[in-house]
């Protein structure tokens, strides 16, 4: 029972701005905007939505598969990375002349981001195909290279295998009619609560609408929790309190892989959103999208501590 994880493979380039984005940019002179943040810390981490997703599914003991494309000019440490996490590069994809996808994000003290992104080898991450796989029985569509989300949300649907559409940072390169499409063949929808928006508005359908044309649409709602629209109903997600908040970046993704831990096993929607909920609790308790390192049985005795049952 392997889950395929399509979406960027990308390091992340995170500085930390010592104030507030809000006192720097004032709203009407923005046609002119010229700023400047001094960031006195960065650190460079591994990141990308595919490498995230993969990482917290495979924190969890689900069976990830990273589907996407590198960089050779600089993709070495990446591949070295998954060699020592033990996840598959099975269909990971090295690509000559170009450099591995860099995000270069900068947060404030108010957990605002601007981020800047080079998108490299990601653009062609369509050269990878779901249908050459073997042994996918779930999958995901994360923000990468537009065709590449396109053609692997149609080779799922080809292929008979249910997979979230997760458009996140891609949104905007869908319009309505490809967005339609990308509900139309996908089995369920993750989004924030601004993505949900969003997307209502360039679809035309409202929120229910979307809902009913798919299994499940998983809408994140921040420090409020989330909710997931299923079966004409909605299942209210409580969010989880962390011990401390370091970094946001990253913890749609970890949210993510709970989502595609508890689809893999059939736990019904309120355990698989309280394990996201918990996934994503975690991942912020720690600077970067990769450094949250709990145990098993460490997710398990938070979950119940949490939640007030065992984490099945």
């Amino acid at each position: 029972m392997a889950t395929l994880i399509c979406g960027s493979i990308a390091y992340d380039i995170i500085m930390n701005f010592e104030g507030r984005f809000r006192e720097h940019i004032l709203p009407d002179q923005v046609h002119i905007l010229n700023v400047s943040f001094l960031v006195p810390t960065m650190r460079r981490e591994f990141g990308g939505c595919a490498g995230n997703i993969g990482y917290s599914l495979h924190l969890l003991g689900g069976d990830a598969k990273i589907m996407g494309t590198v960089g050779a000019a600089d993709a070495q440490s990446y591949i070295d990375r998954l060699d020592r996490l033990g996840l598959s590069k099975e269909y990971v994809r090295v690509l000559p002349d170009t450099y591995t996808a860099q995000a270069m994000i900068s947060t404030d003290l108010d957990n605002n981001q601007i981020t800047a992104f080079h998108p490299g080898a990601m653009m062609q991450s369509h050269v990878n195909r779901v249908d050459e796989t073997q042994g996918i029985t779930l999958g995901i569509v994360a923000p990468d290279g537009f065709d590449g989300m396109v053609q692997h949300a149609e080779q799922f649907a080809a292929t008979g295998v249910p997979f979230i559409f997760d458009p996140g940072q891609g949104l905007p390169l869908f319009d309505g009619a490809s967005l339609r499409r990308m509900i139309e063949l996908a089995s369920y929808v993750a989004v924030n609560d601004y993505e949900a928006k969003l997307v209502s508005s360039r679809t035309g359908w409202s929120i229910e609408e979307i809902a009913g044309r798919v299994e499940a649409l998983i809408v994140t709602l921040g420090e409020n929790g989330s909710q997931i629209h299923h079966s004409g109903r909605i299942e209210d997600i409580p969010a989880v309190t962390a011990q401390r908040v370091l970094d946001p970046t990253g913890c749609g993704d970890a949210f993510r892989g709970g989502l595609l831990y508890g689809i893999e096993r059939n736990l019904g929607w309120a355990t698989t959103g309280r394990l996201a909920s918990l996934m994503g609790a975690l991942k912020i308790e720690t600077q970067g999208p990769q450094t949250y390192a709990p145990s098993r049985a460490e997710i398990n005795q938070r979950f119940k501590q949490a939640f007030g049952y065992d984490l099945p």
